[in-house]
């Protein structure tokens, strides 16, 4: 019979994210011989190597050592939530729910959620994580997140997902642009302008279809990684940008300098805000409840939009 700790499981289940035994050591309070010696028992206990540990190339696992790491993650993520489910047979929800945003989303989506949900349910602890929806797609498949929230665009199959809000492209123009006075804004007329491209998946490939699909070519002056800059150089007048309209948004950019979003007419880039997980995992109560919180949080008054303001 195969025997091994919850201990040797938790330890081995933290070396991917490390890139030598010393460094998942220091990160674990461990001394590193002593990691090293529960690495070897637990290799005892199974029959399998399950990492190479070498002091010039540091550490790196086996086949087998992903497989038992990925496995070892989601058994330590099953043992945890039992005291949680006992709270909840009680009317209590307790316990952690590990919630990634995508990066361009989070300071938008996150204020209200970590701001309200711990007034409702204080024994609930969100661990949040931010990353590109590959960062994002790849720690759910990994176990490290009960759910991510993301954008609905080129996902892949084996997830279940749940709407937060309506979003479309718009565009994003210097305050004293031309078209800035328009009611909405045809891509024909912004395509011979210098374009500041958001560069992220999936913004960027979005953006470039959307020209490809009314056989337009960009002109595209510099794409950037982070939002708040494309707005910052709009506001300076370099460029125009394309952006998914966002909800509680200024229309000032970081320098203060105003910016103004005007709907693409035709409408164009239509989709949704939306929580993912797992095909295969049942949402616990806790998550369910936070992803309740954060669609509450969006949801728009009878006959309002819910996209508001735009960036």
């Amino acid at each position: 019979m195969v025997e091994f700790t919850l201990r040797q499981l938790e330890l081995f289940a933290a070396l991917p994210d490390h890139p030598t035994l010393s460094a998942a050591a220091v990160a674990l309070h461990i001394s590193e011989p002593a990691l090293s010696q529960a690495i070897t028992g637990l290799e005892k206990s199974v029959g399998e190597q399950l990492c190479v540990r070498r002091k010039a190339k540091g550490l790196q696992l086996t086949p087998a050592g992903q497989f038992f790491a990925e496995r070892a993650r989601r058994l330590l993520r099953e043992a945890g939530e039992l005291a949680s489910e006992l709270a909840e047979v009680n009317g209590r929800l307790k316990g952690p729910v590990r919630l990634g945003c995508y990066t361009g989303l989070a300071s938008n989506v996150l204020p209200p959620v970590l701001a309200g949900f711990p007034a409702l349910h204080p024994e609930v602890v969100l661990e949040i994580e931010v990353g590109s929806q590959d960062e994002l797609l790849s720690a759910l498949d990994a176990g490290r997140l009960d759910a991510a929230i993301v954008y609905d665009l080129q996902l892949p199959p084996g997830l279940q997902r749940r709407n937060i809000y309506e979003t479309e492209v718009v565009a994003i123009l210097a305050a004293d642009h031309r078209l800035a006075g328009e009611a909405a804004v045809d891509l024909t007329e912004l395509a011979p302008e210098p374009l500041i491209m958001l560069e992220s998946t999936p913004s960027t490939l979005n953006t470039r279809l959307m020209f490809a699909e009314r056989g337009l070519n960009p002109n595209l002056l510099m794409s950037v990684p982070v939002i708040e800059l494309v707005r910052a150089l709009v506001g300076r007048g370099l460029g125009y940008s394309l952006l998914m309209s966002r909800p509680n948004s200024q229309d000032t950019t970081t320098e203060g300098r105003r910016v103004v979003v005007r709907p693409l007419a035709p409408r164009s880039g239509i989709t949704s805000v939306t929580a993912v997980w797992p095909e295969q995992v049942a949402p616990s109560r806790r998550t369910a409840a936070v992803l309740d919180f954060a669609t509450s949080c969006f949801a728009a008054p009878e006959g309002t939009n819910v996209n508001g303001q735009y960036s």
